[in-house]
């Protein structure tokens, strides 16, 4: 009879070789991006691992996808997000007459960015950084502050609003 755990161990590697394709191809046709679909592959394994208590034969299959989706999505929202902010950038470099102008327009924002978040709440403001200066996830943030996943979900809803609107006055 086989420990447990070797169980899970052999059921995650089985997995690993019967998805690990189809796990990518999904991934790929959601981002369009080999090198990011690699990526995201891997962590969606990674992922699987953690979870090793919860794991049996008959939904890891489901389990699995249902990781690698949420992984595109977290990766779709940043990509998004970054592309947001780069266009905005640009839209306003593009009133500006030379790079100068524009590099202090971009300073000013960071300047407004930087004014509102200082005033928001501590652990709010803490949030906000951990996700927007540090690259942190919203999972990162939640094992790391020890609170809930839709706690810090709900903190960087509300802060990004807010930052938002004042960015918006600002302008």
């Amino acid at each position: 009879m086989k420990d447990p755990e070797e169980k899970v161990n052999q059921l995650v590697a089985e997995c690993y070789e019967k998805y690990r394709h189809p796990v990518f191809l999904y991934v790929y046709y959601k981002t369009g991006k080999k090198e990011e679909s690699e990526d995201l592959t891997q962590d969606a394994f990674a992922r699987l691992l953690e979870y090793r208590k919860m794991l049996c034969e008959e939904t890891v299959k489901h389990f699995l996808f249902t990781i690698a989706r949420n992984l595109v999505t977290d990766y779709l929202r940043r990509r998004y997000r970054r592309q947001e902010v780069a266009a905005y950038l640009y839209e306003s470099g593009g009133l500006c007459s030379d790079e100068t102008e524009s590099g202090i327009v971009a300073r000013d924002l960071q300047k407004a960015e930087y004014r509102r978040v200082a005033s928001l709440p501590m652990q709010r403001r803490i949030v906000y950084a951990m996700n927007r200066f540090q690259g942190k996830t919203s999972d990162e943030i939640a094992l790391r502050l020890n609170l809930s996943k839709r706690t810090v979900e709900n903190h960087l809803f509300i802060s990004r609003k807010e930052v938002r609107e004042y960015i918006k006055q600002c302008i």
